[in-house]
C-alpha cells in the first residue's frame, strides 16, 4: 500500500485501502458485496486528510512527500515489479489531490475566472486593437464619401441650399473627436470630450491661441432658430403716411410728425459729417450672418449623417436566400396593392375634391370683395369711408381682409415644407398665421357664449338697457340742465340766457326722449339681432353696442357742438375787441397783429360789446363744460371697447405662448458670453501645457415682453399724444371741436397682420392651383457627426463612434 500525503492519515488510509480491495474483489471478480461498505472508512480518512490540509497546506505536504518518498519510487521505477506499485500510489496522490480542490471549490472558481478572462479579451481587448487600427483608415473612408456624396443619401431636400446658406462649396473633415492616437497631423484639430470635461477641449499643432464658441444647436424640426434681429410679429409693409381730412387734428398731428421726422434725418446727415470716420467691416464681421446660417444648418445636417454614418466603409450586402426572397416578394406585393390604391386617391379623387374646394373659395372671395368695395367706398378722395365711421364695419373689413389672406398663408407655408427646416424666412409667417386662428377660434368661443346669454335673456338685456338710456342720457341731462339754469354752485349767472339755452336743450331732449320711447318695443329684437351676430365671435356684438352708443347719444354729440360753437365764436369776439382795446388789429393777409388808430365810436362800441360779452360768456362757459365733460366720457367708452376689440383681434396670443413654452422659437438676437477659463483649465489632467484657450457660449437672446407687446405702447403713445397734447388741450380751451382719435390710427395696430395691398382673386386662384406637388431632387449621401470650425461645417469621428449633444464651434488662431 502507497504511503499518504499527511503520514498521520497513514493508518486511516491502509484500513480504507484493504477494505476497497475487498469490496473490488467481491463485488466485481465473485459478484457479490455490498456497496457502502467502505463508506464509513472513506469519510474518516477525508476528515484526516481535510485536516491535515488546513493545518499545514497543500505546499508543504507536497514538498514533505516528495523528500520521503523519493528513494522509494526510483528503486521501484527500476525493477518491473515495482512500476504498478509507483504508478498506483501517483493515482492515490492525484486523489487525494482532486478531493481537496472538488471541497475547497477550486474547479468551480477556475471555472468562472478562466470564462471572464476569455470573455475580456473577446469584447475588448479584439474590439479596441481593431478599432485603433482603423482610425486612420476611417478618417480617409469620411473623407472620401464627402466628395462622392455618399453621406448625403437620401435626402429630403437638396444639399445644394444647405450650402448656399451656408455659404460654402461642401463639408470636409478637420480632425478627430476622442481619437486615442496622440499624433494628429498638423492641420487637423484633435477634440476630446468626456463626462470628465464640461467643455470639449480642442488641440492643433499649428495654433498658438484657440478661441471656442459653445453653443446649443437649435432643432429646426422645433422651429428653433437663431437671428442677429430681433423676430418681427407685424409686415413691414405699411405705408408711414395716411390720409386724413385736410384740416383734422390728425391730419395736422401727421403732418407734424412727418416734419420732426425729416428734421431728425436732416440733422443725423448733418453729424456724420462731423464725427469719426467708420472703419469698414472686417472679414469676420461680415462672416457674421453666414455662421449664424451655419448654426442653424448644425442640426439638420448631424440627423442626416447620422443617418448614413453606417454607410462609410460598408460591405457589399449578400444576396438573399429563398426564404428572404418569398418574405420580400409578399412585402413587395402588398406594397404594391396600398401603393394602387394610395395612387387612385390622390390621382382622380384628391384633385376633384380639391378643385371643388377652391372653386367654392373662390365664390366666397368675390362675394367678400364686393363687400369690401362697398366698406371702403369714398364719395371724393378726401371724404371717410364707411369702415371709417362704423365699428361694426371696421370689424367686418377687418374679418374679409383676413379670410383673403389665409389662403395666400397657407400656400406660404406649404412651400416652406418643401424647404429644409433651416429656412427661416417663413417662420414670422408661421406665427402670424396661427395666431391670427387662435385669435378667431377665442373670439368665436367667447361669442358664443356670450351670444347665447344675450339671447337667452334678451328682455332683461333690453329692459336694463332702456332703464339705463333714460336715467343717465335723459333724466340726468335734464336735471343738470335745470340746475345750470338756477346759478349752480351759487355762480351767479345770466337768467335770461340761461333760461333760454336751458329751454333750448330741454325741449330737444323732451323730443329725443319720444324717439326713444317709440323704439322699445324694438329693442329686444335689436338685442335679440345682437345676441345672433355673438356667433360671428364677441368682436361683433362689442361693434355692435359701440354703433348703439354712438346712436344713442346723438343728442348729447348735439348739445357738445351747438355749445361749443357759441363758446368758440364768443371767445373770438372777445379776443377781436381786447385788440381794439389795444389800437391793434388783426393783418387777415400777412397773418400777424398790425396797429391801428380807432375813432371814438369805434372804441365806445367795442367797450359796450365787450362788456356784455364778458359778462355773458360764464353763462356760456357752465353749458360748453358740462357737455364737454359728457362729451368726453362717452370718447372714453368708446375708447374701451375698442380696447377690447384690439384684444381681441391682435394679441399675440401664440406668440406668448411660444415665449412661455419655448423661447428659442422667438428670438431677439445673440449673445457671447465669456466663461471662467482658470476653472475650466482646472478640470484638464496633467498634460504637456496647452495653448491659451478662451470659451465663449453663444446664446440667443428671446423676444422681449415689451417688443411682443411694442404696438400696445405704441396705441398708447398715439392715443396719449392725441388726447393730451397742447393741440388739442388748446382746442378744448378755445371750445374748438375735438374729435376722437380716427379709426384708421386707432385700429392700425389690428391691421400690423395684415398686408398694404391684399391679394387678388386671379393671384389667389394662381396660387391654390398651382400644382402642390412638385419634384423635389434628393441627393443621396452619407455624413457623420457635425462640427462648425471658423463657419465652416466639419466631421469629427473617434473611437468608431459619434457623439451627440451640442455644437461647437472652433477657430484656430495665432498663425
Amino acid at each position: 500500500m502507497s504511503a499518504s500525503l499527511a503520514p498521520e492519515c497513514n493508518e486511516v488510509k491502509e484500513r480504507y485501502d484493504s477494505c476497497f480491495l475487498k469490496w473490488y474483489s467481491e463485488k466485481y471478480l465473485r459478484g457479490k458485496g455490498r456497496t457502502d461498505e467502505c463508506e464509513s472508512l472513506f469519510k474518516d480518512y477525508r476528515k484526516c486528510l481535510t485536516g491535515a490540509l488546513k493545518e499545514r497546506g497543500i505546499d508543504k505536504m507536497l514538498e514533505d512527500a516528495r523528500e520521503d518518498h523519493k528513494e522509494n519510487d526510483a528503486v521501484n521505477l527500476r525493477r518491473p515489479s515495482g512500476y504498478i506499485t509507483a504508478r498506483w500510489d501517483l493515482v492515490t496522490r492525484l486523489y487525494e489531490l482532486a478531493i481537496f480542490a472538488w471541497d475547497h471549490g477550486v474547479v468551480a472558481r477556475t471555472l468562472k475566472g478562466f470564462a471572464i478572462l476569455s470573455l475580456f479579451f473577446f469584447l475588448f481587448i479584439i474590439p479596441v486593437e481593431r478599432l485603433a487600427s482603423r482610425e486612420t483608415t476611417l478618417a480617409r473612408n469620411v473623407e472620401n464619401a464627402l466628395k462622392a456624396g455618399t453621406l448625403f443619401r437620401n435626402a429630403s431636400h437638396p444639399i445644394e441650399r444647405i450650402y448656399e446658406l451656408c455659404g460654402q462649396s461642401s463639408l470636409q473633415v478637420l480632425g478627430m473627436a476622442n481619437s486615442p492616437k496622440a499624433d494628429v497631423d498638423n492641420l487637423q484639430i484633435r477634440a476630446t470630450t468626456g463626462s470628465a470635461y464640461k467643455l470639449p477641449q480642442i488641440s492643433c499643432a499649428r495654433a498658438s491661441t484657440n478661441q471656442i464658441v459653445v453653443f446649443d444647436r437649435p432643432q429646426p424640426n422645433r422651429m428653433q432658430y437663431i437671428s442677429l434681429k430681433p423676430i418681427s410679429l407685424a409686415l413691414d409693409d405699411k405705408a408711414e403716411m395716411t390720409f386724413h381730412a385736410p384740416g383734422s387734428v390728425d391730419a395736422e398731428e401727421e403732418r407734424e410728425e412727418l416734419r420732426q421726422r425729416k428734421r431728425t434725418e436732416g440733422l443725423v446727415e448733418k453729424l456724420k459729417y462731423h464725427s469719426v470716420v467708420k472703419h469698414p467691416p472686417s472679414q469676420k464681421e461680415l462672416a457674421l450672418p453666414r455662421i449664424v446660417n451655419q448654426i442653424n444648418c448644425a442640426w439638420e445636417v448631424h440627423q442626416l449623417l447620422q443617418k448614413n454614418i453606417s454607410l462609410v466603409g460598408a460591405r457589399s450586402r449578400r444576396s438573399l436566400s429563398v426564404s428572404e426572397r418569398v418574405v420580400e416578394s409578399a412585402t413587395t406585393m402588398r406594397d404594391f396593392v396600398l401603393l394602387t390604391i394610395w395612387q387612385m386617391i390622390t390621382l382622380y379623387i384628391y384633385p376633384i375634391l380639391r378643385r371643388g374646394f377652391v372653386i367654392g373659395l373662390v365664390c366666397h372671395r368675390f362675394a367678400a370683395e364686393a363687400l369690401l368695395l362697398v366698406l371702403e367706398w369714398r364719395a371724393k378722395p378726401d371724404y371717410a369711408a364707411l369702415k371709417d365711421i362704423s365699428a361694426t364695419a371696421q370689424q367686418v373689413e377687418i374679418r374679409l381682409q383676413q379670410f383673403c389672406y389665409w389662403p395666400m398663408q397657407y400656400v406660404t407655408l406649404r412651400r416652406s415644407k418643401r424647404d429644409w427646416g433651416s429656412v427661416t424666412t417663413s417662420h414670422p409667417d408661421y406665427i402670424r398665421f396661427y395666431n391670427s386662428l387662435w385669435l378667431v377660434a377665442n373670439d368665436v368661443i367667447i361669442g358664443i357664449a356670450l351670444g347665447s346669454y344675450i339671447i337667452d335673456n334678451s328682455a332683461w338685456v333690453a329692459e336694463t338697457i332702456s332703464d339705463i338710456l333714460s336715467t343717465y342720457s335723459i333724466a340726468a341731462l335734464q336735471r343738470t340742465i335745470t340746475w345750470l339754469m338756477d346759478w349752480p354752485a351759487g355762480l351767479k349767472l345770466n337768467t335770461e340766457l340761461a333760461a333760454f339755452l336751458g329751454d333750448l336743450f330741454l325741449w330737444v331732449i323732451d323730443h329725443w326722449s319720444s324717439c326713444i320711447e317709440t323704439l322699445h318695443p324694438v329693442l329686444p329684437h335689436v338685442i335679440w339681432v345682437v345676441g345672433f351676430s355673438s356667433f360671428a365671435g364677441a368682436s361683433m356684438p362689442i361693434a355692435l353696442f359701440s354703433d348703439l352708443l354712438t346712436i344713442l347719444t346723438l343728442h348729447i354729440y348735439s348739445f357738445y357742438m351747438a355749445s361749443a360753437r357759441i363758446f368758440n365764436w364768443q371767445y373770438t369776439i372777445l379776443l377781436s375787441l381786447f385788440q381794439l382795446f389795444r389800437g391793434k388789429k388783426h393783418n387777415v393777409l400777412r397773418k400777424r397783429i398790425d396797429s391801428c388808430d380807432y375813432d371814438l365810436d369805434q372804441l365806445l362800441l367795442g367797450t359796450i360789446l365787450f362788456t356784455l360779452l364778458f359778462f355773458l360768456l360764464p353763462t356760456v362757459l357752465v353749458f360748453y363744460l358740462a357737455f364737454a365733460c359728457a362729451r368726453m366720457a362717452i370718447i372714453s367708452l368708446k375708447a374701451v371697447l375698442d380696447a377690447l376689440l384690439a384684444c381681441l383681434n391682435h394679441f399675440p396670443l401664440f406668440a406668448l405662448m411660444l415665449r412661455l413654452k419655448d423661447s428659442q422659437r422667438l428670438p431677439g438676437g445673440i449673445r457671447f458670453e465669456l466663461r471662467d477659463t482658470q476653472e475650466l483649465a482646472s478640470q484638464i489632467p496633467s498634460t504637456p501645457s496647452p495653448p491659451p484657450t478662451s470659451y465663449i457660449y453663444l446664446k440667443s437672446v428671446p423676444l422681449t415682453f415689451r417688443a411682443m407687446f411694442h404696438q400696445y405702447f405704441q396705441l398708447g403713445h398715439r392715443i396719449r399724444k392725441h388726447y393730451a397734447s397742447p393741440r388739442v388741450l388748446l382746442c378744448l380751451a378755445t371750445g374748438k371741436f375735438v374729435p376722437p382719435i380716427h379709426r384708421k390710427n386707432l385700429y392700425s395696430l389690428q391691421y400690423s397682420m395684415l398686408p398694404a395691398r391684399r391679394a387678388g382673386i386671379l393671384d389667389m386662384w394662381y396660387a391654390l392651383t398651382a400644382s402642390s406637388d412638385e419634384g423635389k431632387d434628393k441627393d443621396k449621401r452619407r455624413g457623420s457627426a457635425g462640427w462648425l470650425n471658423g463657419g465652416v461645417a466639419s466631421l469629427a469621428i473617434g473611437n468608431g463612434n459619434l457623439r451627440r449633444g451640442n455644437g461647437y464651434m472652433a477657430r484656430r488662431g495665432g498663425h
